[in-house]
């Protein structure tokens, strides 16, 4: 039989779109796959993408759903995460026991954070390899959380957020207490994001290997790192670069957004000068106050830079989206200003218009941007975020890291930055490491043969009796 892999993804925006584009990698590499997903987020797949319709074409691929447990009127935004992985857990747990024994299933590939499907997976005798969708850097902080919290590193004592981390090895005169993914932590026994990155961190030398979404040029020196806790690390990113490479018509992977995305900007920015645009936006999570959008707004507008903003209709924090307000917003400044309450991200960064991302740093957001060579401005929010904002500064010198500022002045000159003042010299960085990504996938490069690498270790790790048919 074929080796049977199930993909079980983070139920939000990021992590669904990896293991989709990880799952259709390994249908064109002739596995079959089982796309494990929330019933809540594969009926927004069903509504604003095309997925049912381009997974067809793979006979070997099928979509299983699951409650998440939550009753439908739930919001499922990151201030009530706790909520949505508990309540997940509590239907995961028996549904995977009850699948992998019935099912013919030879690996399973669950996001990094589902410690649990690991230990579920080492019981019923099942290969597990786990895929971390959080940026690389990130991860290696989370894997060195039990020696700072012997040192006591953490939890922090004082307020000084500019005092250096010394002890997370590659990173001794870098990682500040503000670019720490949990940088308010006051007690390491009790913070529920604290106490989940350590059982993440247990689970994975308990793994088969680890699946990570970055490339050798870009996170090298990290990856020796990570390695010395899992080494067999599969560094197969940029993921959506690498299904483009390998597409039989190369064209651009197509959407898998949880939102319903709104084509007109695209039309936009075909009306606007080459580079004159700065991209907005925050991701799927991420929110803001009322006042904290009005610091952008003005930042933005004052700096005289056109830009296109993705405004979600849950983007304001604590209080009801009014799209009145958002009307007022546009009215005035429409000559160089258009929103939209969803974009096509990867559409929209490939546009020659597209200058610079003004982002929350999340990694696929970063990962796109390095690929379609657009500098960034990074307002980092919560966890890798915080930690890959740093490497974007000061690593790999591709964008400027504002985190912890929202005030219009600050805003506006950062933007200039990015824009007029710095725009050669960022354009420059992000061109050479675009570059080495696009050769990572091409044949016989990094990621290329690592996501061979991966899927031979995944027919090995299956059962013996494999049908010559599945053999490439």
């Amino acid at each position: 039989m074929c080796p049977h892999v199930l993909l079980f993804p983070l139920p939000i925006q990021s992590p669904v779109n990896s293991m989709l584009q990880l799952a259709e990698l390994f249908c064109l590499a002739g596995l079959q796959v089982t796309f494990l997903n929330t019933n809540h987020n594969q009926q927004l797949l069903y509504r604003h993408t095309n997925v049912e319709s381009r997974f067809r074409q793979y006979p070997k691929f099928q979509f299983r759903t699951i409650s998440d447990g939550l009753p439908d009127d739930h919001p499922r935004s990151f201030p009530m995460f706790e909520d949505l992985i508990n309540s997940l857990q509590a239907v995961a747990e028996p549904f995977l026991r009850e699948i992998l024994t019935e099912s013919g299933v030879t690996c399973v590939i669950p996001d990094g954070l589902f410690y649990y499907a690991v230990d579920i997976c080492n019981e019923v005798g099942v290969s597990v390899i786990s895929f971390d969708t959080i940026s690389p850097c990130c991860l290696w902080v989370y894997l060195c959380f039990p020696k700072l919290i012997q040192t006591g590193d953490i939890p922090f004592k004082g307020n000084d957020l500019d005092m250096l981390i010394e002890n997370v090895p590659g990173m001794e005169d870098l990682l500040r207490r503000r670019d720490f993914p949990f940088y308010r932590l006051t007690n390491c026994a009790t913070d529920l994001y604290c106490q989940l990155a350590l059982k993440e961190i247990q689970s994975i030398p308990r793994s088969h290997g680890l699946i990570l979404n970055t490339f050798e040029d870009l996170d090298g020196p990290l990856l020796s790192h990570i390695r010395s806790h899992c080494p067999q690390t599969y560094a197969v990113g940029p993921l959506h670069l690498q299904l483009k490479s390998r597409l039989a018509d190369k064209r651009m992977s197509s959407s898998n957004s949880l939102w319903e995305e709104d084509h007109s900007s695209i039309q936009w920015l075909d009306a606007q000068p080459i580079e004159s645009v700065i991209y907005v936006s925050f991701g799927s999570l991420a929110t803001l106050t009322k006042e904290e959008m009005l610091e952008f707004w003005h930042g933005l507008v004052n700096s005289g830079i056109r830009f296109l903003w993705v405004m979600r209709s849950d983007l304001l924090r604590e209080e009801e989206f009014s799209h009145q307000f958002v009307k007022e917003l546009a009215a005035g400044c429409k000559e160089r200003a258009y929103i939209v309450s969803w974009a096509p991200q990867e559409k929209v960064l490939s546009h020659p218009a597209i200058g610079g991302f003004l982002t929350h740093s999340g990694w696929n957001s970063t990962m796109e941007s390095i690929v379609e060579r657009k500098p960034m401005i990074c307002w980092a929010v919560y966890v890798d975020q915080r930690v890959t904002s740093r490497f974007v500064g000061e690593v790999w010198k591709i964008g400027l890291d504002m985190k912890d500022i929202c005030d219009r002045d600050n805003i506006e000159k950062v933007v200039k930055d990015l824009m007029v003042t710095n725009k050669e010299k960022l354009k420059k960085s992000v061109d050479k490491l675009s570059m080495l990504a696009e050769i990572s996938v091409g044949e016989g490069g990094s990621s290329y043969n690592a996501f061979e690498y991966l899927v031979d270790d995944i027919k090995k790790l299956g059962r013996k009796d494999i049908n010559p048919d599945c053999i490439r």
